[in-house]
């Protein structure tokens, strides 16, 4: 299935397309991602999702098959499996930055594979799911791009105090928290809501029009 997403980010293109490009520093506005490692070209980690009361967690790697920085337009094909059973992802996104004055504009084309539980959803509810989520990553980098100076100045100066001890203390280090995973049902609720809730209501009006002309009628 092919879904297609667009925001903006309030900064130039050139800024923009450089921060999308800083792996480590993105990971954490990605919904129910961990990046466990990045070599310049692959990404591998994992993806947890949500639905119902079962949560996933897919490991796999996503690997930038094109990256032009001139036209800033990039490819990266993302394959997964489940840890615990039989589900699959693959996807192959293209993401295209166009300058908008002083902001940037983002398209993401995404030609979406997914076998297992959230194969139910179908296209259409995964289109809005996955808006919503764009919406919500668009929100984390906006946020983190606009950061004042002092504030990335101080960020930088304290990854750089723990350099010094020793890569031996870095590999005792504990393995950061998995992400919060994807609440596929939860997020799809409103979608859901919007488009199963006017007919409803209408449905329900007609109803009690019916209920009070028959009650009208016997009290005669």
């Amino acid at each position: 299935m092919e879904l297609q997403h667009e925001f903006t980010v309030p900064v130039p293109v050139d800024d923009a397309w450089r921060a999308l490009l800083d792996i480590e520093r993105i990971a954490p506005c990605l919904p129910g991602a961990s990046v466990t490692d990045y070599d310049g070209k692959t990404v591998t980690g994992s993806v947890r999702v949500k639905v119902g009361p079962v949560t996933l967690t897919y490991r796999g790697t996503a690997v930038f098959e094109e990256r032009d920085d001139t036209e800033h337009r990039m490819v990266l094909i993302a394959s997964g499996r489940e840890t615990r059973g039989q589900g699959t992802a693959r996807a192959t996104v293209t993401g295209t930055l166009t300058p908008r004055e002083k902001e940037t504009a983002v398209t993401v084309r995404t030609d979406l594979a997914v076998t297992g539980r959230p194969a139910q959803f179908g296209r259409g509810l995964l289109s809005e799911v996955g808006g919503r989520l764009v919406t919500q990553f668009a929100d984390c980098l906006a946020e983190r791009l606009t950061e004042p100076e002092q504030e990335q100045e101080q960020e930088g100066q304290g990854q750089g105090q723990g350099q010094g001890q020793g890569q031996q203390e870095r590999k005792q280090a504990p393995e950061p928290e998995p992400a919060a995973p994807i609440d596929l049902t939860r997020t799809a609720a409103l979608p859901v809501a919007r488009r199963v809730g006017p007919p409803l209501v209408a449905a329900a009006l007609v109803l009690f029009a019916w209920r009070w002309r028959r009650a009208v009628r016997q009290r005669r």
